[in-house]
């Protein structure tokens, strides 16, 4: 058998050779799709919003998807508003909805409306909706209150609903106040109106005169929003809370006499057993002073200073008197039983 020839082995090491170069070629060719989105760059060459391939490349190379940013941009050029590349990126980069802000752009072009790029971003950036704020300002919305209830001077309370028409302020959107800011000073306002009237049939016999008065407040002054009309859609009428509030009050100062005469009886109580125990201490005392005369007259026979005579008169001025106090005891009975009859 002889040698293979020297040019079948060159023949294998070329082969290998152009393999390696085919899949290098189509790693290459994979790395450039994906940097370069042709079927994008396609279409933005066609639409007149031409974004270059070197751009294409930075943005994925900056971790930006190409479709957020050239997508919005063919809209835009379409609608006739010219907004660069480096914008868009700088937005999204910021943490913005691209797209949001381009439909807005549209929307408000389309509406006369006077918004830029700059406050359409710092409107998005401050996270309010740019798109819905732009569609308020062309179909203004319409807000429902909650039931309100307040109480007119004579007592009577009322409740009413209201719908509030807004519209929105798209130079105030950024720092300005939201929808609870107008429902809440909506709500003080139909407070303030139906506290202040001194009858509640005039409230309900004028409920615009609630909306005039609470639209002259100015009530939408340092909010996002532009109030067009406040409606007042229902007025119920409620409890009388003036009743109520009386009666309460009159139970309080009853409870508060009765306490003042409770008090007033125990101190009277307080005040008899205190008379009760001095009138008992005399009769102890009388008792026992009455205890001691038998013995002072002992002493006064023994001394002498008392004859016997002078203790007979008196057992017989004793005597006497209490004969006496047994005929006026006895004359007063038959008064009393006619008295009876």
């Amino acid at each position: 058998m002889g040698e293979a020839p020297e040019w079948a082995g060159g023949g294998e090491v070329s082969l290998g050779v152009v393999v390696v170069l085919v899949i290098l070629i189509i790693l290459a060719l994979l790395l450039l799709f994906w940097l370069v989105p042709i079927r994008l760059w396609i279409a933005a060459w066609s639409s007149n919003a031409y974004v270059g391939i070197t751009t294409l490349i930075a943005m994925r190379l900056r971790r930006v998807p190409p479709t957020q940013i050239v997508i919005p941009r063919i809209s835009a050029v379409k609608a006739g508003i010219d907004i660069s590349i480096n914008d868009l990126e700088a937005h999204f980069l910021a943490g913005g909805n691209v797209a949001a802000v381009v439909n807005a752009l549209i929307s408000a072009d389309k509406a006369n409306i006077q918004l830029s790029f700059q406050r359409a971003a710092a409107i998005d950036l401050a996270g309010r909706n740019v798109f819905e704020a732009v569609q308020m300002s062309v179909n203004p919305k319409v807000i429902t209150t909650p039931k309100i209830a307040a109480m007119a001077k004579d007592g009577i309370q009322l409740s009413a609903i209201t719908r509030i028409t807004v519209r929105a302020n798209i130079d105030r959107l950024v720092g300005g106040a939201g929808e609870e800011t107008i429902v809440a000073r909506v709500g003080e306002g139909i407070v303030s109106t139906i506290g202040s009237a001194d009858d509640h049939k005039a409230v309900l016999e004028n409920p615009d005169d609630i909306s005039k008065n609470v639209l002259r407040r100015g009530l939408d002054a340092g909010t996002a929003f532009e109030i067009l009309s406040i409606d007042i859609a229902d007025v119920d009428v409620g409890a009388n809370i003036g009743a109520k509030l009386n009666t309460e009050r009159a139970e309080a100062d009853k409870q508060v006499a009765q306490a003042k005469a409770e008090s007033r009886r125990a101190m009277a109580v307080a005040a008899e057993q205190e008379m009760t125990a001095k009138v008992a201490e005399m009769k102890a005392k009388l008792v026992e002073a009455e205890a001691q005369i038998p013995l002072a007259m002992a002493e006064a026979l023994r001394s002498g200073n008392l004859g016997v005579m002078d203790y007979y008169n008196l057992r017989n001025v004793a005597a006497d008197t209490e004969m006496r106090n047994s005929m006026s005891r006895l004359g007063d009975k038959p008064d009393d039983e006619d008295r009876k009859k």
